[in-house]
């Protein structure tokens, strides 16, 4: 699709280069974060560059799940796959093995690893209070794998109301296809929270999330004719996550437990029909099918307080375990029934995790210092395909026990100081650490200036360490004997707020960083089988990838109108090496914009908002016949919109809105063929097409 030039323009003259989907409030409001810091505080005084999702956006866009969110996020492209149903998150190029996702400072799990590559469409969002969000390395505070960025998800912990209950219906088209039952998106949710007293709080939620499935060209599941027809384009998925909630509150000393359980349904059926026959039956028409099941159980305790009446603490413990199960199943089409039923486990990850910190050490409003623990331990478990058609059951147990020390100098009123220490006691690897020192300088008429350089580092994945798939002249193995990838990275930006008049406040913020990455993993030809000259490609340590990246994030408030706008540049060098051809390292780049305009009608309690973004156009190297060639993939623009309104004294809250009004489903990628000399191209699956929802919430407040 051609680049919206006109409506670019507007966006720029309207918002006078304001920010996206970054914060809702106006920046004369002092948001207060918690990520990354001693204890919560507003934004101007965080050393870090943090980004805020409120509540607010997440109503306004009705969101099914994060990637609906990040959707719109600047610098972040999410990645969904038809074929799995799973949604993972790429910022600045790395993938989500790079890009840790929290939930309230802890690390979520996924069946092949904790806090990266996590599935966005498994997050519930209806009982978040706010997301943060930031960039670059946080390996000190977060440890591995925090190398991109990190984004933690803030939960809601209390009421102001004695009783507060809530239900939610939301229905949604799929592209063009919608029914009552069979077709489209079904969502109903329901939340109940009690102040039991004046100390404790308790809340429980369920919710259900049915996606009937997108069929575009297929015909699924009872199609009969094998004509590749049959199934579905993107697979149907149906999850229900429940949630329960305990507090307690009093004087210095909070505490919460928090659970949650998830279970997810996702169908495949094979697009190849075969014909059986048995005495019982006679002849029939079959598929040979799959469901996959997904189970996470989700447990958290948490504790602040302060000892001897002066040190703060705050100290969490977690236990999750995430499985996955596949069950086999000839479906006879004939009949419409399931025979041969056959369930395997197929991947799970258990992790117990503590982390734990300690600060306000000394009565000294100029110096801070925290102390702090992290504690891991995962248990993998894997079927991988082994050689001769054999399956091979994978047990691993991957261990680190982490101290980190962050201090806080605030060598004047206006300029402070955060170096900050971890070292990784590691299991499988050799010990790592990571370093990181911010700086942040306040000047006059609210100009402020942040600085920050971190080194943090990646580990291995399970999947790296020790999968395996040798069938077919295939052989791709993983290596035990694999060293963590070492990152370094630089930030610095500049943020300047001003008033024109009493109705229009300005926010605009320019931020330039640069990323190194050393001993990349990727998989690299090591051989040839001796008996029959396959090819044999293992993960090793070979590659380079070097990112830098200038971006703008701006506001505007007026009256009742909020405008936001974002650009960045960005150019990504990667040196790929496989052991046969070895890839140009030159800079490629891309540029992106984001954007949102929304209205409050007060009179009519009504709330009007747009989002938009423009992704463009990236390049890669891919492998050829005869080495590495350049591959573009094309840009596409993304809008949303959505008109929210209240009734009934806020009881009553009806949002409609179109997700993906410019209909992108595919998106091209092309590539040189060198062994025929021609140029070809290829469909990458990224939507399917505009959707419309209607949601419909009921509070009631006593």
């Amino acid at each position: 699709m051609k680049n919206l030039i006109p409506i670019l323009f507007f966006l720029y003259a309207s918002s006078s280069w304001a920010q996206v989907v970054d914060t809702t409030k106006t920046i004369a409001l002092a948001d207060v974060v918690v990520t990354g810091q001693f204890e919560p505080q507003s934004l101007k005084k965080s050393v870090h560059n943090v980004r805020v999702i409120t509540s607010q956006d997440i109503k306004n866009l009705a969101a099914n799940n994060l990637g609906d969110v990040l959707n719109q996020y600047l610098n972040i492209t999410v990645r969904p796959s038809s074929s799995t149903g799973r949604s993972t998150v790429s910022m600045f190029g790395l993938d989500a093995q790079y890009f840790k996702i929290l939930v309230d400072n802890i690390p979520l799990v996924n069946e092949a690893g904790f806090g990266n590559n996590v599935d966005l469409s498994q997050i519930n969002l209806n009982d978040i209070e706010r997301i943060e969000i930031i960039e670059g390395s946080m390996g000190v505070t977060h440890g591995a794998n925090a190398v991109s960025g990190i984004l933690n998800i803030i939960t809601k912990k209390s009421n102001t109301h004695k009783w507060a209950i809530s239900t939610t219906l939301q229905e949604e088209t799929i592209g063009n296809e919608y029914e009552w039952f069979d077709k489209g998106r079904h969502i109903q949710n329901l939340k109940v929270a009690h102040n039991i007293s004046e100390n404790w709080f308790a809340s429980i939620g369920m919710n259900r999330n049915d996606f009937q499935g997108f069929l575009n060209d297929q015909k699924g599941k009872n199609h009969s004719e094998n004509d590749g027809q049959r199934g579905y384009r993107w697979l149907p998925k149906e999850q229900w996550n429940s949630t329960a909630l305990v507090s307690f509150r009093k004087g210095n000393f909070q505490a919460f437990y928090k659970f949650e359980y998830l279970d997810e349904q996702v169908d495949f059926f094979n697009s190849v029909v075969q014909s059986g026959f048995s005495s019982q039956l006679g002849a029939y028409k079959y598929g040979d099918d799959i469901r996959y099941f997904t189970n996470r159980f989700y447990h958290h305790l948490n504790a602040v307080g302060k000892l001897f009446s002066k040190v703060n603490y705050n100290i969490s413990v977690s236990h999750q375990l995430q499985e996955r199960l596949f069950e086999e199943f000839r479906y006879n089409i004939s009949a419409r029934n399931e025979m041969n039923n056959n369930e395997f486990k197929d991947q799970s990850m258990e992790v117990f995790y503590s982390i734990g910190n300690f600060s306000n050490f000394f009565n000294n409003d100029k110096f801070d210092l925290q102390l702090g623990y992290e504690l891991v331990n995962n248990y993998g478990f894997s079927l991988i395909e082994g050689e001769n058609n054999t399956t091979k059951t994978i047990r691993e147990r991957i261990d680190n026990y982490d101290i980190f020390a962050v201090s806080e100098v605030k060598l004047s009123s206006t300029f402070s100081l955060r170096p900050g220490a971890r070292y990784s006691f590691q299991s499988k690897f050799d010990n790592q650490y990571a370093l990181s020192l911010g700086a942040r300088q306040l000047f006059k008429d609210n100009l402020e200036m942040r600085a920050s350089i971190g080194k943090s580092f990646r580990t291995p994945n399970f999947e790296e360490m020790f999968n395996e798939m040798i069938f077919s002249g295939h052989f791709f193995v993983g290596n035990e004997n694999l060293t963590p990838e070492i990152s370094t990275s630089y930030e610095a930006s500049l943020k300047k707020r001003f008033s024109v008049g009493s109705d229009v406040a300005v926010s605009t913020n320019l931020i330039a960083s640069f990323m190194d990455i050393k001993d990349r993993i990727d998989m690299a030809l090591i051989g040839f089988d001796e008996t029959t000259n396959n090819p044999m490609y293992q993960y090793i340590n070979i590659n380079k990838y070097n990112m830098w990246n200038v971006s703008t994030n701006n506001q505007l408030e007026y009256n009742q109108w909020r405008f936001n706008l974002g650009a960045s540049l960005v150019g990504i060098s990667r040196l790929i090496d496989d052991g046969e051809f070895t890839s140009d390292d030159k800079y490629l780049y891309s540029f992106n914009l984001n954007s949102s305009v929304s209205y409050n009608i007060k009179k009519w309690n009504t709330i009007a908002s747009l989002y938009y973004k423009f992704t463009g156009k990236t390049q890669q190297f891919v492998a050829g016949q005869q080495g590495y060639t350049l591959s573009d993939i094309e840009s596409y623009n993304w809008l949303d919109a959505s008109i929210q309104k209240n009734f009934l004294d806020d009881k009553l809250e009806l949002t409609i809105g179109a997700r993906n009004l410019f209909n992108i489903t595919d998106i091209n990628q092309t590539n040189l063929n060198q062994g025929g000399g021609h140029s070809v191209s290829s469909q990458i699956l990224l939507a399917y097409g505009t959707s419309y929802f209607t949601k419909l919430t009921y509070n009631l407040n006593f």
